[in-house]
């Protein structure tokens, strides 16, 4: 595993750094496989109940690692491949934006910098995102000739709508943290030296919680995206049942009753 992806587990919360300060977080090809790793070991690990993304030092992730994508083979993307299989490829559906959209733990990008390219799209992926008031968000696939490869397209205009996703794509505007947070595109934009803390507050909410019944809640609304409202509702409903017969359902009801704080063991 590269220490370029950094991973640990405290208090509920799975954070998963992408270390590579030096050039700003781009993301090589052995990082690919390693975040994709990482999310998927979080969300297979019963003491993660909330996973924090973020990067180390002054960027988020400025994307992919142009530099050696440049000598890949044309059309490979790296080592992105539609399914071929070769060797140290990374098939569409195990890399990270896909992995990330299909977790049941919730995800929160904690953007200390800059995000751009891939790194948007990482960041977008996610269920939550906090900003630091000096972060950026850069949306300029189209002054590089590329479009947004790993769900920016579809993430975008669901965001915020099909007219300002058009504007911010077609233009490859560069968005301050205070326009993302007038667009909604982040939901809480805090002082630099505050974000690690404001982060952590949040994440601490989310994992105090009762797990299974946050990962059901996550399902269901991913799956209200394809699915009409009689659907998604039925849908609900056989969700419910099986938590309703929880150790954690029990104690929910008993905390509120007793008026203390509930502890949940996610059984």
């Amino acid at each position: 595993m590269t220490d370029e992806v950094l991973y640990e587990v405290a208090d509920g919360v799975a954070t998963i750094t992408l270390n590579a300060p030096d050039r700003m977080n781009t993301i090589s090809a052995t990082m690919l496989a390693a975040i994709s790793e990482r999310l998927t070991e979080a969300d297979r690990d019963p003491a993660a109940r909330c996973i924090v993304l973020t990067g180390a030092g002054r960027a988020f992730c400025a994307g992919l690692d142009l530099q050696a994508q440049s000598k890949a083979e044309s059309g490979s993307l790296g080592n992105l491949s539609t399914g071929s299989g070769a060797p140290g490829e990374l098939e569409m559906r195990s890399a990270p934006p896909v992995v990330l959209h299909n977790l049941d733990t919730p995800t929160i990008a904690v953007l200390n910098g800059g995000a751009a390219g891939y790194g948007l799209d990482l960041a977008l992926g996610c269920d939550l995102r906090v900003a630091a008031d000096s972060a950026k968000l850069n949306t300029g696939f189209a002054k590089r000739g590329i479009l947004p490869e790993s769900g920016g397209t579809w993430l975008l205009p669901r965001m915020v709508g099909y007219a300002k996703a058009a504007e911010i794509a077609f233009r490859g505007k560069t968005l301050t943290a205070a326009e993302a947070l007038d667009l909604g595109l982040v939901n809480h934009v805090v002082p630099a030296t505050e974000l690690a803390a404001y982060a952590d507050r949040i994440a601490a909410e989310i994992a105090a919680n009762a797990p299974l019944a946050v990962r059901a809640i996550k399902r269901m609304m991913r799956a209200a995206e394809s699915e009409t409202f009689e659907q998604n509702v039925h849908h609900v409903y056989l969700q419910l049942l099986p938590l309703l017969g929880t150790e954690d359902f029990r104690e929910g009801v008993a905390a509120f009753l007793e008026k203390r704080d509930p502890s949940f063991r996610g059984r």
